[in-house]
């Protein structure tokens, strides 16, 4: 039997995903064609109860695409006229960053220390950037921007979208839609779900913006996805078993509202066991930029390297350090699709090694 993991990512998928899969078989979702009812009541639905659960305006618009990096250019080639401006503080929003510039070469960018929390008043961005870019969780370094942050943001530069990268927070934490024009994220992380899925949320501004634009001919251009999706079809064959299975697992969820106080009390006991330990310590020191999905640990290189091993003896996986940090540190994953029993036994292990 595999080990248990706690990467985050791809992650623990929910249990149920089993059964989810033999009644897809038994349905006939496998041979479904995009361009059928059968797909498109799939879509509807699916995009009214991702709504419903995650607390998305009805407004919006929900796209599906390959994965979040995909995104990155979506976004850059069919939204952004002049140039973007990019917020971020680790791997994942440098490399968004980088998608941006060999598209728009004038794309700038802030660089974010990881314990030090984004001052909105002090942001200088110019004029012809109408674009921001905003890395909200960062999985490589375990960080966050909050919702209050973003919210700034919009209200400082009401005449510039903001795009926000969700990839590993949206489904386990509330994210508050309304403060921005694009959301993105994929599957593989709070969603509970194997990879192979990308998710992109537009509000009607971005959608007005898109059509501005008017950029068209590409394969993934934004204005023949939404020509589509107006049907509730895809421009492509899509993930249809990735589709289905996200529409039974938001079926089945609880509220993000409910999912949002489990979250956060899971990673408060996180961090009190961290406090505690004189052998583990937090990779990110500020409460206030510290992820709530994704929990950064720091230690000596050979006690990494120990307790790693030690965790996989026990059953367990854990996550990882990213690219530099990778010696030093390791990551959990605090999503949704861990039982309480799996919590615990976590727990204990953390306890009893790093005591």
């Amino acid at each position: 039997m595999a080990n248990l993991t706690f990467a985050p990512g791809p992650s623990k998928v929910y249990d149920k995903l089993g059964g989810y899969f033999q009644d897809a078989f038994e349905q006939g979702i496998l041979s479904a064609n995009h361009r059928s009812a059968v797909f498109m009541d799939l879509y509807r639905d699916t995009e009214r109860v991702f709504k419903e659960k995650l607390a998305v305006p009805a407004d919006y618009r929900l796209l599906f695409t390959s994965s979040a990096t995909e995104n990155w250019e979506i976004i850059t080639q069919s939204v952004v006229l002049n140039h973007s401006f990019h917020i971020y503080s680790g791997s994942f929003g440098k490399k968004w960053f980088g998608f941006a510039q060999h598209i728009q070469p004038a794309s700038k960018a802030f660089v974010l220390d990881k314990n030090v929390e984004l001052s909105v008043e002090d942001l200088l961005i110019e004029e012809e950037a109408d674009l921001i870019a905003v890395t909200q969780n960062e999985t490589s370094n375990a960080t966050q921007v909050s919702n209050g942050i973003v919210a700034k943001l919009g209200k400082k530069f009401p005449d510039k979208m903001i795009a926000v990268d969700t990839t590993s927070s949206m489904a386990g934490v509330f994210l508050d839609f309304q403060l921005a024009d694009i959301w993105y994220a994929s599957v593989q992380k709070c969603f509970g779900l194997p990879a192979g899925l990308g998710l992109l949320v537009l509000s009607p501004a971005a959608i007005a913006k898109v059509n501005e634009k008017g950029e068209k001919g590409r394969y993934n251009s934004l204005s023949f996805m939404l020509e589509n999706a107006d049907n509730f079809q895809t421009h492509y064959t899509p993930n249809v078993l990735g589709i289905y299975l996200l529409n039974r697992v938001l079926t089945d969820m609880e509220s993000i509202h409910v999912i949002q106080q489990r979250t956060e009390t899971r990673m408060q006991r996180l961090e009190t066991l961290v406090e505690k330990s004189p052998r583990l310590d937090f990779l990110v020191s500020n409460p206030a930029t510290r992820s709530r999905t994704v929990l950064g640990v720091s230690g000596e290189e050979q006690f990494i390297k120990d307790i790693k091993k030690a965790a996989e003896a026990n059953g367990m996986t854990l996550g990882g350090g990213y690219g530099p940090l990778k010696p030093t540190s390791f990551r959990i994953a605090n999503f949704p699709a861990i039982t309480d029993p799996e919590f615990e036994m976590l727990m204990d292990f953390l306890g009893s090694y790093g005591a």
